[in-house]
């Protein structure tokens, strides 16, 4: 009996390291297949587009290497995005950015004080192509084309890093607009997928570069949302802004003070003083039964995934709701003025969600597929 149970537990375990040895089971497709994908994408995009199979492919192949199922819906809302920010052009031109880029370099010159004569004497010297930094910034035409100009002088002038911080001003770029530091900061938790021939900062100029980092700040994040509008709020916004923007408009009805639903919780500045958000939820701590310390701990998450599993948020929207008796929503478009000198106009982070949804509804027509609201 001994042998027969030793040969018996024997034989268990070799049977467990074996089905450990085996491989997981497949996960089963979702979306629409890359044939049909493409298929679909080239029925709706404008017919002004130039290489529409490579608009297609690149669109595709962001969804799946971000392992994001090529949807209607998916597919519509990145090219949605795609149709807003840059009509399609993979280095969209911005009208009068050479005078932009001069009045950037004066202002950080002025508070780095460093005189203007100074500044004049810098742009005129040689650049890596043989033209004036000045020739270069009088000729450019491309947020690409300013980069590069900007990431020549911070190399080469010597006081360049001194005027700039070494951080290149152009902050955004490729056919999604996306904002560059974002994709750096994505590729180092994530790998990139395509070979990296100079920079991350390069790649976002690229169309395949552009769209997969465009495409990881519009879908790749898990976010409590039922429409797809909060997140056009949140590309323009940052991820989750929508989601913060929800809570402070319950924190205004439990705490009857005035918050502005912009989605930032704490401000961004190092030794800010507190903000309104983080003032407001004080003046319930008490009634929500939270220390000053849980509250900010809480508060810190606000550009996480999960602050809407935090006791300060959940305490905060079932006390605003006992007051106001009804359901709040999760999730709100914020309230930003737009800032940027590329504008001629004022635009709302409401006003862009807005076009972009609009654009995502007709594509979705176009493409005979139902919208999933």
């Amino acid at each position: 009996m001994p042998r027969l149970a030793r040969a018996v537990t024997l034989l268990l375990v070799v049977a467990w390291l074996v089905g450990c040895a085996q491989p997981g089971r497949m996960a089963e497709p979702k979306g629409l297949g890359p044939t049909a994908a493409r298929e679909a994408i080239l029925r709706v995009l404008p017919a002004n587009v130039q290489d529409r199979t490579g608009w297609a492919t690149d669109i595709h192949a962001a969804l799946a290497t971000l392992e994001l199922p090529s949807t209607p819906e998916y597919l519509c809302a990145v090219i949605a995005v795609i149709d807003q920010e840059s009509s399609f052009r993979v280095d969209p031109p911005v009208p009068g950015l050479p005078a932009i880029a001069r009045k950037e370099i004066h202002a950080r010159a002025e508070s780095a004080g460093i005189p203007r004569m100074a500044v004049s004497a810098a742009l005129a010297l040689r650049s890596s192509d043989g033209r004036s930094y000045a020739e270069r910034i009088d000729g450019v035409k491309t947020e690409r084309q300013l980069s590069e100009i900007f990431e020549d002088f911070i190399g080469i002038v010597p006081f360049g890093k001194t005027l700039f911080a070494s951080r290149n001003p152009v902050r955004t770029g490729g056919p999604m607009q996306v904002g560059i530091a974002f994709a750096e900061q994505h590729a180092k938790s994530r790998p990139y997928p395509y070979p990296i021939a100079d920079s991350i900062r390069a790649e976002v100029f690229t169309r395949r570069g552009g769209l997969y980092f465009g495409v990881a700040h519009l879908l790749g994040y898990d976010a409590p949302y039922d429409k797809l509008l909060y997140r056009y709020a949140d590309f323009n916004a940052g991820q989750y802004a929508s989601r913060n923007a929800g809570f402070q408009q319950a924190l205004a009805v439990a705490s009857g003070l005035g918050v502005e639903p912009d989605g930032d919780l704490l401000p961004h500045a190092p030794g800010a003083p507190r903000g309104e958000t983080e003032r407001a939820a004080l003046t319930l701590a008490g009634r929500l039964g939270l220390s000053e310390s849980a509250i900010r701990r809480d508060l810190e998450r606000g550009e996480e995934p999960g602050f809407e599993k935090t006791e300060l948020h959940q305490r905060v929207f079932a006390y605003a709701e006992r007051l106001d008796r009804r359901t709040l929503p999760r999730a709100a478009v914020p309230r930003i003025d737009l800032k940027s000198p590329k504008f001629t106009r004022k635009l709302t982070t409401e006003w862009f969600a807005n076009r972009v949804d609009d654009r995502q509804r007709r594509c979705l027509a176009r493409m005979g597929a139902a919208r999933d609201d």
